[in-house]
């Protein structure tokens, strides 16, 4: 395998983790929105990511494993009722609806995918540190 793969590697890490950041801020910003119907609430999304074995690239048993998006599921989580009669999306019941998302474990994820996005960053700086040296070393 090539030492230039790291960067490949990482790169596909690093533009995951920011997908999975995009997703738990806009989790957190309609986090407190209203519909009319439970039908018509904001659904809490995530990323599912999958590990990818380029066959191409394989020499030997070591190929090169890289992150991809598998795709964006919605939450099931039910929606949250409010009784609210003059808010102007009741129902005829005076009943609005808000998302069940659970602002304490987006945060959790949003740290998780921060620090996750600062050890690929981490790899990179250290491989390219480490290649400067390999240069350096005729000298």
């Amino acid at each position: 395998m090539s030492v230039f793969k790291v960067f490949d590697i990482a790169g596909s890490g690093m533009s995951a983790q920011m997908l999975r950041l995009n997703t738990v801020a806009s989790n957190l910003a309609n986090a407190e929105t209203m519909a009319s119907t439970p039908e018509a609430v904001y659904r809490a999304r995530h990323p599912v990511f999958k590990s990818v074995l380029n066959e191409m690239e394989m020499a030997g048993n070591q190929g090169l494993a890289t992150v991809k998006v598998q795709g964006i599921v919605e939450s099931d989580t039910a929606a949250v009722p409010h009784y609210m009669p003059g808010h102007p999306l009741a129902n005829q019941e005076g009943y609005v609806y808000s998302p069940g998302i659970n602002a304490i474990e987006e945060m959790a994820d949003m740290i998780s995918a921060s620090r996750s996005y600062q050890n690929n960053v981490e790899v990179l700086s250290t491989s390219k540190e480490l290649l400067l040296r390999t240069l350096q070393l005729g000298r």
